[in-house]
């Protein structure tokens, strides 16, 4: 296809580009390093000198530009030179503040304008009109690039004045569009990640705010080079860390970087070759302009390499089949489970439904749950770009209506659909069929039907485990090439953990049927009698193990933010070989959680679900393929239904909800089952297959296995638990109640290959125990207990030696054999915590701008510090347990309670009213109550103090604060903080009401965050 120029309405900023499709493939097809012949040290200076060379080699042109004035000076040129237009003084003054560098605007809008409305109306000085292109997309190398280094601005961090030098820094017509960011080699990459987010938190909003427009950052010590967009899937409202600025920011996640790769997945790291494929025009115009997606949440993702690959594969076969008279394209992308794939057929849907001559393009999946959860995940892409078909009318409609160029459908319905409308045109239009996850029904008279109905069309299959001759099985033994023709690119699960795009697996087997004395434990360990299985003394035990490591195996004791809330450990869910197994499970968990609780009155039971319908095989099918269950449960028998009406009841008192088996409110009863798991307010779900395939929380880390899985089900079922979530989550949890070992490696070879068991599976406890052993001697030897690391020379080693100490810790919670480790004893973990908390605390709010700390960048790890931390509850507990024991003059104890205190991020700035309280309780009462009167008298005395040195609104700002807390986050965008200001005339000679906002907005935060989540 020609690269179109697209119509352009008068006197509009709407355009529509069909979509070119270039012979020039975006990701180099394969990149064969040079090897390099420079082996000489090289400082930090001299690799940004290499580099701003290699892309003035690259036809990018060097600037000299260290001022805002200048960039806008620039800026004004470039755009004249693309849109072949001369701005006058005036026109130029009122577009740059009107459409490109609002006040008002963040990065959020700026992100928008960019991915969805680059063409903006110019408002002439003679009254007509003009639209100006910020971005060409429809011929992208009508664009200029520059390079600009050293760039020089003013920004604000811990209150005071702070002065920036960027590294390098990528125009695109004059906007900066690409950010960089170098540090010399041995350097982890990770503090060329925070310097970013320093300088997005401190300066980009600076002068004109125009690197607010960045939208992909690259970082590099030249050896390891990544890139990412400016907000990721972990995008949440970041604090301005002690800043005054208290607009809207996104905070990012290191593990959401991302690796550029070849076609073949060999990663290009070194910056030389990352330098040479990754920053050629086509490629990085091709990236910025095509391969983003600014999702309905206004987060912008960056697609990676492979996902690139794919989408261009498929388009070009389409393209070369259209030029081929009479033959239809086709093919399959394997990308494992987790590695994105509804974004990587979400994009191909979208542009080849712009592509000359296609009609329609399907999307085809083979359940219901699935159908429900792809139009979500569609449609988080772009609002409204799928609406579901419901019925076989609906999408009957949908078919004949000529705007809706992609449509969401199951199998089951287009099946119906074919045959209910025999001979319809639409099967004879040119439509493009993606099918996800293609297997098992595709493989049936359905996809056969469909096949044939829909000759002219294009079909193509995304699945994360093919259909191989090895495991087909069955009497047909169709496999996923015959069905759809040629692999048109494959990124295996050993690709993905790799690249740290999904998380490995931690695989523990725990033989639970005892052995004759003449019996060897592996023939015992494998047996296979369902009798034996289902046992209700074995069942007691695997429940008894399940909730005496629940704790450990979820990461319970540790927190992290989820969205707006705080949220402690991940969830989990047991699969079960049958629905008579699950019965007996689910009625034994009630038994053993009831029986604690009357034990000891402080336990907290798990908050416990189930969900299973009608399978024709409950078990696994041929192949290892797990059989769908239906959603509705009509189709159960009478003891099965009136079980699961139970279960259901048992939720509905939990949650409040009204749901039962009836086949509509079944459905809701799936939908907000997967809701309450996906935002972690279940604990553990109990399933036979519903939720082992097509389901993603990336809040749910374990799964305990009661189950025969082999191939593709055992791929599938672990792949729940590998989601990356943040660096707390750092592996899958996979606990098997069967011996599954031999049917794991076969798995991982399949799909995989033969070495991938060292790349998937986390290695034995002792290889992890022995590197924090040695990290915790040296730990001791050079920080002793009881001492301080003393300059900032010996602070940094501290905090690098303490993060990896963290990491290792973190990993190795999950293992039985840590849980009486004594390496490094609670009271001395708690002191070490305390220092690191000190440092961060020190070197984040920073006073002075004049030098800055060597520590600014350093990775400290507060997301894994917070697994040691201790919340109120545990706090009120060592007092209550102080006063019972009658000590309230002795020190000891009450040193406890400041230890304790210290060693929480989160309770440290609380530290005063936790004292204060100890040292004002009476001997008698309930504690509880005298720490909820005594914290809500202090919030209403430090408030009006806030009120009254400030001169706000007294009614306005109460409810302004219990609205904050309300939501869990201050609003410092909006009206409401305007309205809590006193008045103040603009014509005042000592009028500041910027300045009087912030720092109001900065008192405000930090009340609020003290008294965040004590009461």
């Amino acid at each position: 296809m020609s690269q179109g120029g697209g119509v352009e309405a008068p006197d509009s900023a709407l355009r529509y580009e069909p979509i070119a499709v270039s012979d020039e493939a975006t990701v180099v097809a394969a990149y064969e390093p040079d090897g390099g012949s420079d082996q000489g040290y090289q400082s930090e200076a001299e690799l940004e000198t290499k580099f701003i060379k290699m892309l003035g080699q690259q036809a990018y042109e060097q600037l000299h530009i260290t001022s805002s004035a200048d960039l806008e000076v620039n800026l004004r040129r470039q755009l004249e030179l693309l849109n072949d237009v001369v701005f006058s003084d005036d026109e130029w003054k009122w577009f740059f503040v009107k459409k490109i560098a609002s006040k008002n605007e963040g990065i959020v809008e700026k992100t928008a304008r960019i991915q969805e409305d680059p063409i903006q109306v110019l408002a002439r000085d003679d009254g007509t009109s003009k639209n100006i292109k910020l971005i060409n997309k429809s011929n992208i190398h009508a664009n200029r690039l520059q390079v600009i280094n050293q760039y020089e601005t003013v920004g604000e961090g811990a209150g005071t004045a702070r002065k920036h030098r960027y590294d390098v820094t990528i125009l695109v017509n004059g906007l900066p569009l690409v950010h960089m960011e170098l540090k010399r080699r041995g350097v982890p990459l990770k503090e060329a990640f925070n310097q970013i987010n320093r300088y997005q938190r401190e300066s980009f909003w600076a002068d004109a705010g125009l690197f607010e427009y960045v939208q992909l950052f690259v970082i590099s010590n030249g050896t390891h080079t990544k890139y990412y967009a400016n907000t990721t899937r972990a995008r949440k409202v970041a604090e301005s860390e002690g800043g005054k600025r208290g607009r809207k920011q996104t905070s990012n996640s290191f593990e959401f970087t991302s690796w550029w790769t070849d076609a073949e997945n060999r990663r290009i790291g070194d910056l030389t070759a990352f330098t040479r494929t990754f920053f050629s025009k086509h490629t990085l115009l091709n990236v910025l302009t095509k391969y983003c997606v600014f999702d309905v949440s206004r987060t912008l993702l960056v697609m990676r390499p492979y996902q690139i690959v794919a989408a261009e594969r498929i388009l070009r076969r389409v393209v070369s089949s259209a030029k081929a008279t009479g033959q239809k394209a086709g093919g399959y992308i394997w990308h494992t489970t987790g590695s994105g794939k509804t974004l990587t057929s979400f994009k191909t849907a979208q542009l080849v439904s712009k592509m000359e001559g296609v009609d329609k393009v399907l999307f085809v999946v083979d359940r219901k749950d699935l159908d429900y959860q792809t139009m979500l995940e569609y449609n988080r892409f772009e609002k409204g770009s799928v609406n579901g078909s419901r019925s076989t009318a609906e999408l009957k409609r949908r078919l004949q209506d000529r705007n809706a160029s992609i449509i969401v459908t199951t199998i089951q319905k287009l099946s119906r659909f074919i045959e209910q409308n025999k001979g319809h045109e639409i099967t004879k239009a040119c439509s493009v069929l993606i099918f996800d996850e293609c297997h098992r029904s595709q493989f049936g008279d359905m996809g056969t039907a469909v096949r044939k109905a829909f000759r002219r069309s294009h079909l193509f299959g995304f699945t994360g485990t093919p259909i191989f001759p090895e495991n087909a099985g069955g009497a047909v033994k169709d496999t996923t090439e015959k069905i759809f023709g040629e692999r048109l690119h494959s990124y295996t699960i050993v690709d993905a953990i790799n690249d740290g795009n999904v998380l490995p697996f931690r695989v523990s087997y725990q033989n639970t049927v005892r052995a004759a004395d003449d019996v060897e434990d592996k023939q015992v360990a494998a047996i296979d009698t369902e009798e034996v299985l289902r046992h209700p003394e074995r069942i007691r035990k695997i429940v008894g193990y399940v909730l005496d490591h629940f704790d450990a195996k979820t990461m319970r004791t540790q927190g992290y933010s989820l969205g707006e809330k705080r949220v402690r450990g991940f969830n989990s869910m047991l699969a079960t070989a049958s629905i008579p197994a699950l019965k007996i499970y689910y009625d034994e968990f009630a038994q053993q959680q009831t029986e604690r609780a009357a034990a000891d009155p402080s336990y907290q039971p798990l908050k416990i679900a189930t969900i299973f319908s009608y399978a024709a095989n409950e078990d696994e099918q041929v192949g290892g393929i797990l059989d769908d269950e239906a959603m509705d449960a009509d189709q159960l028998d009478s003891s099965s239904r009136d079980f699961l009406e139970r279960a259901i009841s048992d939720y509905n008192a939990a949650f409040g909800t009204t749901y039962d088996t009836s086949a509509a409110k079944f459905e809701n009863y799936y939908k907000d089952l997967a809701r309450r798991v996906k935002e972690r307010e279940v604990d553990l779900v109990i399933v036979v297959n519903m939720f082992l395939t097509g389901f993603d929380a990336t809040t749910l880390n374990t799964l305990w296995v009661d189950k025969n899985l082999k191939s593709h089900g055992l791929i599938q079922a672990f792949s729940r638990t590998n989601r990356i979530l943040n660096s707390v989550k750092a592996y899958g949890n996979i606990v098997c109640f069967r011996n599954l070992e031999k049917a794991v490696d076969d798995a991982l070879v399949l799909f995989g290959n033969s070495e991938s068991r060292g790349v998937v599976l986390l290695k034995p406890y002792s290889y992890y125990h022995a590197a924090y052993v040695s990290l915790v001697e040296q730990l001791l030897e050079q920080c002793p207990p009881g001492t301080e690391p003393f300059g900032e020379t010996q602070e940094k080693a501290f905090v690098e030696l303490f993060g990896r100490i963290l990491k290792l810790r973190n990993i190795l919670t999950s293992f039985d054999e840590f849980a009486h480790d004594e390496s490094l004893p609670p009271r001395q973990l708690q002191n070490y915590t305390s220092v690191y908390n000190a440092l961060w605390e020190r070197h984040r709010k920073r006073d002075t701008g004049e030098k800055e700390s060597i520590l600014d960048d350093v990775v400290f790890e507060i997301e894994l510090i917070k697994q040691v931390e201790v919340n109120i509850d545990y706090i009120l507990m060592l007092v209550q347990r102080w006063r019972d024991e009658g000590q309230a003059k002795a020190r000891t104890p009450l040193r406890a309670i400041e230890d304790a205190v210290d060693a929480s991020p989160s309770l440290r700035n609380k530290k005063d009213l936790i004292m204060d309280f100890v040292a004002s309780m009476s001997v008698t009462g309930e504690l509880s109550d005298d720490w909820r009167i005594f914290v809500t008298r202090r919030r209403e005395v430090e408030l009006a103090e806030i009120i009254d040195s400030e001169r706000l609104r007294p009614e306005q700002t109460k409810s302004f604060i219990e609205a904050a807390f309300l939501d869990g986050a201050i609003a410092t965008n909006g009206t409401a903080i305007t309205q809590i200001l006193p008045p103040v005339s603009r014509f005042a000679k000592d009028n500041n009401l910027g300045t009087k906002k912030e720092r109001v907005i900065a008192r405000l935060t930090e009340y609020f965050e003290r008294f965040s989540g004590v009461a």
